[in-house]
């Protein structure tokens, strides 16, 4: 509980009785490498913050190919934000890279607490202001970037990932088949 209330202060500070209601709608979960947090189609009902392990999000074509869209690391928040938000499925799936230790919590306890917690909703709103702009700023990187350089700001956010998870995943992430992520590290190295 200590990295999620450390994660929170960051966003917003919020108060101690209101970290006294929120910590224990929390529950610990565990995901086994493989293990979906949420399906694509599926409609969310809570969200949850990783504590240890990979998460990979991403979206299927109609042949079913893979688009990895995002990886979350320790430290982060997984779940289907937009789903949460608008009651609709999900148009991706969260996949456990490794055996995961999350805190998960149920939206819509969260959200009977904002009214007699406005520190609350100020930091859901802040999270999803954060959100948007680092959202924004990746979609810019992705679209303007060639394949090396995106290749060389996946490293830097995500250092020591490309040990962990295999590297037809990172390709899908960056949009380049694995063939040509390979000649990019060899060129790299």
């Amino acid at each position: 509980m200590t990295e999620l209330k450390k994660f929170l202060d960051l966003i917003y500070p919020i108060h101690e009785n209101t970290w006294g209601i929120l910590k224990v709608l929390f529950k610990d979960e565990r995901l086994k490498k493989g293990d979906f947090f949420i399906h694509e189609g599926e409609i969310a009902t809570r969200f949850a913050f990783l504590q240890d392990g990979v998460v990979r999000a991403f979206y299927t074509n109609g042949e079913g190919k893979d688009y990895t869209k995002h990886f979350f690391t320790a430290g982060s928040i997984i779940g289907g934000y937009s789903s949460l938000i608008t009651g609709k499925p999900s148009l991706f799936s969260q996949q456990a890279l490794t055996n995961c230790k999350v805190l998960s919590i149920n939206y819509n306890q969260l959200l009977s607490l904002y009214d007699a917690y406005p520190d609350l909703e100020r930091l859901a709103r802040k999270f999803a202001e954060n959100y948007f702009v680092s959202n924004e700023a990746k979609e810019a990187k992705i679209v303007l970037n060639n394949a090396d350089v995106r290749y060389l700001e996946f490293r830097n956010i995500y250092p020591g990932l490309e040990q962990i998870i295999p590297q037809y995943h990172i390709a899908s992430y960056l949009g380049v088949s694995p063939t040509q992520l390979s000649r990019i590290r060899k060129k790299m190295t």
